[in-house]
């Protein structure tokens, strides 16, 4: 951490200081909240770090002669500081008797600088360091959610250091972390530095060059993506593991970025609002709001996704999916893609820019569908579900008639569009991909009442596939007259069957072979090939999960019509600190294709969390 302080506080730390080098005492934290007076009535603050062997108040100077100060901060812009705290020697008390042999404590009881006690004692297990405060006084600002942040308590020439990395909250306004590792030393990080070959700070790229046009500019920025992973270190091994990334969300519905933006991440919030994680920090403000157009009465409509145009950089164009409120011809649920605008830099796009790509009248409020994605081919794809209540009681998914049931396609150089239909047979594609290194596709696609399925064609994907809904459900004929009892035979010509299906529950009707080895749930939830930068021994592995039980499995691979390596990651990926995982809405790539967890909540607590290297 560099010292952020004013020549009044410099002169006083110098003549405070004895002549002795500083003496680094590294220790971890045991726990640090900050709640920011910009953004909350009550601001607070509070560190511990207990049974540290580090600290050892009797070999230490004494704070009611020299005083001491405080400082939290941040290492990224925005992350807030509050530069060096002078703690007042006449604050400090001894502890123990004689005073001070068991170490001091500040009490402020007027926060005049928004620290109210600190208790710096040793202990029969180790020392301990305590701070708490707040009011008007205190001065950390959290104007974006965190990277590091840094305590660091200074007494004389001994440094004492905590640094927390990983957070519980980490939102703007409000950070919490906990079980801090002690850093290596308590020196001040290195400025970041273009050309070493690794990305620090807001660099997006870093290729041991300071050479433009070669993907990684002179300024470290990216210029196409082939230097997506440029100064990104890898780690070796499938070993994985999940950390917050932002909380507090209302029902997280889709992750994503702009293809050569990777310090920005965007959320999708079931309402009606695209949230902004900048550089590690959830904003205050969303990049766009649509709340007023977006009927999310129903438990399956809203808006549920938003596409970046590949060119997103140079024309600052997206595409948002959304189930409408009525608005003219519009009637009340039918499903809109939009298109919207945005200076590419800018953290709010233009509510008024909307212009309409296309609509489709949805007859019920389930099944809708709503992920739009652009394909290797440069065109737009919608996911369309065939248009609810159970059974597909309109034909709509083999039907040639009807928009629904369908993966479209679209070319967007010319609004409104015209839709092609590029696959039929879906009952709801909840989430669908393209494999980034090969093109091939895969869809989760939910079932009726007895079988949930993955779908897969390889590359180079031709249009006209059929995936057989509402003649299969999974692998099996469906019924339409018994929906828990599978036909026993059925007309599959034509028909590309999954190559992965499970049950509801073992014990149903047709629930056989590999299915009663697999995981149960209801509603399957698609995701990604991890095609990303930080772990290579993961690349080609398919993810997915299941949105009510929130079992998170993937599998490498597809052979003779089946998923292949299938292996389960739950327990590996459960957050753990009292949290947990609980509805899989969504899975969602970054720029470098690393991949999220959007967990749905239950109203204002939905989170997003990132698979990072384990364990």
């Amino acid at each position: 951490m560099h010292p952020r302080c004013s020549l009044a506080a410099l002169a006083v730390m110098l003549a405070l200081a004895s002549v002795a080098l500083a003496t680094d005492h590294p220790i971890a934290g045991d726990f640090l909240f900050l709640k920011d007076p910009m953004s909350a009535a009550n601001p607070r603050v509070r560190f511990k770090a207990t049974r540290e062997t580090a600290i050892d108040p009797s070999q230490a100077g004494d704070p009611r002669a020299l005083g001491a100060t405080l400082e939290i901060a941040g290492e990224s812009t925005g992350d807030g500081m509050t530069g060096p705290i002078a703690l007042d020697p006449m604050l400090w008390t001894g502890l123990g008797r004689p005073a001070g042999s068991r170490g001091y404590k500040y009490f402020d009881r007027s926060r005049s600088n928004g620290v109210k006690k600190i208790a710096f004692r040793s202990g029969p297990r180790g020392g301990a360091l305590t701070v708490s405060g707040g009011g008007s006084a205190w001065p950390y600002q959290i104007a974006q959610a965190q990277g590091p942040i840094d305590v660091r308590f200074t007494l004389d020439s001994d440094v004492y250091c905590a640094r927390f990395v990983s957070f519980r909250r980490n939102q703007a306004g409000r950070v919490s972390a906990t079980d801090a590792s002690a850093p290596p030393d308590c020196a001040d990080p290195p400025p970041p530095t273009c050309g070493d070959g690794v990305v620090e700070g807001t660099e997006e790229c870093d290729d041991h060059n300071t050479t433009s046009g070669d993907g990684c500019s002179a300024t470290c920025r990216l210029e196409n993506t082939s230097a997506i992973c440029a100064g990104i270190p890898t780690v070796g091994g499938t070993a994985i593991k999940s950390v917050l990334v932002a909380s507090g969300l209302a029902h997280p519905t889709y992750v994503t970025a702009p293809p050569l933006d990777p310090n920005r991440l965007f959320i999708v919030e079931q309402p009606g609002r695209v949230r902004l994680v900048k550089n590690g920090a959830l904003q205050t403000t969303a990049f766009l709001d649509i709340g007023a157009k977006v009927e999310s009465g129903g438990g399956e409509q809203g808006l549920f996704s938003v596409a970046f145009h590949p060119d997103f950089e140079t024309n600052g164009f997206f595409y948002v999916n959304y189930t409408s409120k009525p608005s003219g011809a519009i009637a009340d649920g039918d499903t809109v893609v939009e298109r919207y605008h945005a200076s590419p830099t800018s953290d709010q796009a233009d509510p008024l820019s909307a212009q309409l790509v296309f609509t489709v009248h949805q007859p019920f409020s389930n099944h809708n569908g709503g992920l739009n994605l652009f394909g290797p081919d440069g065109m737009l794809y919608v996911g369309m579900g065939d248009g609810g209540s159970g059974g597909d009681p309109l034909g709509n998914g083999q039907s040639n008639s009807s928009h629904l049931g369908k993966l479209l396609r679209f070319d967007v150089s010319t609004l409104p569009a015209t839709p092609q239909h590029f696959a039929k047979g879906l009952r709801n594609p909840w989430r669908y991909a393209f494999d980034r290194a090969t093109g091939d596709l895969y869809i989760a696609d939910v079932g009726q009442n007895l079988f949930e399925e993955i779908d897969f064609v390889p590359a180079p994907v031709a249009s006209g596939v059929n995936f057989g809904w509402n003649i299969m459900e999974g692998r099996h004929c469906f019924n339409t007259a018994n929906f828990n009892t599978p036909l026993s035979t059925c007309t599959m010509t034509g028909l590309t069957l999954p190559v992965l299906d499970y049950c509801h529950s073992t014990s149903q009707n047709g629930c056989t072979g590999a299915e009663t080895t697999h995981p149960t749930g209801c509603s399957i939830t698609g995701g990604f090939v991890y095609r990303g930068c930080r772990m290579p021994d993961l690349r080609g592995r398919y993810f997915y999960s299941d949105f009510c039980t929130a079992f998170i499995r993937s599998f490498k691979g597809v052979s003779g019509g089946a998923a292949q390596d299938v292996q389960g990651h739950t327990a590996a990926l459960a957050p753990g600190g009292g949290r947990s995982i609980d509805a899989v809405s969504s899975f969602g790539e970054d720029a470098r294709g690393e991949l999220y967890i959007a967990d749905w909540g239950s109203g204002s607590d939905g989170e997003v969390y990132e698979i990072v290297p384990g364990p």
